[in-house]
């Protein structure tokens, strides 16, 4: 800080005028009680002190100009008519979007559909987006949405919609035109890692519900649960999910996998409730940022509704934001083990910040860390175990032949128990699980660390004999 003196000889309404002329010069940053003593000084006749602030934090004289120059040239000399209300909102629009692809500007409309995008219902395709070099990019296709089942990927770059280029276009405006009325046809163009040229997918609008929470039974003991999106409410669900898989099975289950593929975040509060559910105590998410309300920490709190029951959670790069918090805060206790290929790397933390009654802004105010102080933004979540997806194919092999196959061969007390068996086996259609090679390895994975558990118990019980 620089201190500005000077000795004010002149008549008390000239002493005024100065020091108006100090207040302006030095802005807000001149504190009410600085005011007032400089203003006492003057009417005593002292020496007045005035504390002026450090220039490196002032604004910009000279940019300020270049801006104002600009705004006027922009009024002045534009094919079309501009209002001063459009150049000032574009003004803030690009302040934003210029400073991270999560920073934007909410227009009036923009309030609705950020608590729609919440709550689990809204129109339009059902895919998760961002921005990557002027580009749309999909970070994950909501489960049985229109996009998903077009065909729309993670990763896939959007250049085009309809015949509208993407190139120069705010993540709103892009976002806008993908809603619409349900029903209407979206011709997306899309750039896609391994293809050559561009692909079109025609994706029918619809009114998009989101069920968080989807769990079922894939072999006997083993509980699955895939979670698409974190909601206010998912957290409930998932305890709810859990005890409903239980009583299904008619014990403790033998092992539990968490599906947070293509599941592209949500609410911070419902990943830290879904942890809690899995955590005895410590740690689960903190925040850094530079102003005081954006450092938080979530602990867990006691009580483990699953009583340490080996867990596999999978992860990919549709993973994000709420998905890599659950899994790194998992992988840091050492609770479960994360399969499958690198997260999004989503680890930052947008607050809405109304302006007044109808505009907000979005904007980037802290980082994610994991328990072990990791930081998720652009490094993501690496798995434990990488496990790519793969499409299985059962080889044809040549007739079995076994000692059943010989003549004369020695009955077997279940020769004819097993032979039933293996029909009923090449009969049966193949499972989900048995087509999805991650699901699958999940499934082997939790399998054998419940053999191994179960024989290092019964040595243990037979040690205390």
């Amino acid at each position: 800080m620089k201190l500005a003196s000077c000795i004010l000889r002149t008549p008390l309404l000239r002493y005024l005028a100065l020091v108006t002329c100090f207040l302006s010069l030095s802005g807000p940053a001149l504190a009410q009680d600085q005011t007032q003593q400089i203003l006492d000084d003057i009417h005593s006749g002292e020496q007045a002190d005035v504390q002026r602030p450090d220039q490196e934090r002032q604004l910009p004289l000279d940019d300020l100009r270049k801006f104002t120059e600009v705004f006027s040239r922009i009024k002045d000399g534009y094919v079309e008519d501009v209002s001063d209300r459009q150049l000032l909102e574009s003004a803030i629009k690009g302040m934003l979007s210029d400073l991270d692809p999560h920073s934007t500007y909410l227009a009036p409309k923009a309030y609705e559909e950020l608590e729609e995008s919440t709550s689990g219902k809204f129109g339009g395709l059902g895919i998760e987006v961002g921005m990557e070099n002027g580009f749309v990019k999909v970070i994950a296709p909501i489960d049985d949405t229109p996009a998903q089942k077009a065909g729309v990927q993670a990763g896939d770059l959007i250049i085009k919609l309809d015949e509208k280029p993407v190139k120069g276009m705010s993540l709103e405006e892009a976002v806008n035109l993908m809603r619409g009325e349900p029903g209407s046809v979206l011709t997306l163009t899309i750039m896609r890692e391994g293809e050559s040229a561009p692909i079109e997918i025609d994706v029918t609008r619809d009114i998009i519900k989101v069920t968080s929470i989807k769990s079922r039974m894939v072999d006997n003991g083993y509980g699955y649960v895939r979670i698409t999106q974190f909601q206010g409410d998912t957290g409930t669900q998932f305890s709810q999910a859990l005890q409903e898989l239980e009583d299904k099975h008619g014990s403790d289950l033998d092992g539990l996998i968490i599906d947070l593929r293509n599941n592209p975040g949500g609410v911070l509060q419902a990943a830290v409730d879904t942890a809690d559910a899995l955590l005895d105590e410590g740690l689960i998410v903190y925040t850094e940022g530079r102003i005081q309300s954006s450092r938080l920490r979530f602990n867990a709190r006691a009580g483990d509704l699953m009583s340490g029951t080996p867990i596999v959670v999978l992860i990919n790069g549709g993973s994000a934001s709420a998905s890599e918090i659950l899994a790194g805060a998992l992988q840091d206790h050492q609770r479960a083990v994360i399969m499958g290929t690198q997260s999004f790397g989503k680890g930052s933390v947008q607050t809405v910040i109304p302006l007044d009654e109808t505009h907000a802004i979005k904007m980037t105010t802290a980082r994610y860390y994991t328990p072990d102080g990791r930081s998720i933004q652009a490094s993501g979540i690496k798995p434990d175990i990488e496990v790519k997806p793969a499409e299985l194919t059962e080889l044809e092999s040549r007739a079995r032949f076994s000692e059943a196959s010989l003549s004369g061969h020695l009955e077997g007390e279940n020769e004819e128990k097993a032979r039933e068996e293996r029909k009923r086996a090449e009969n049966e259609e193949s499972s989900p699980e048995d087509r999805d090679y991650q699901l699958r390895s999940a499934l082997n994975l939790l399998k054998g660390l419940h053999i191994l558990g179960r024989k290092n118990a019964d040595a243990s019980q037979g040690d205390n004999r």
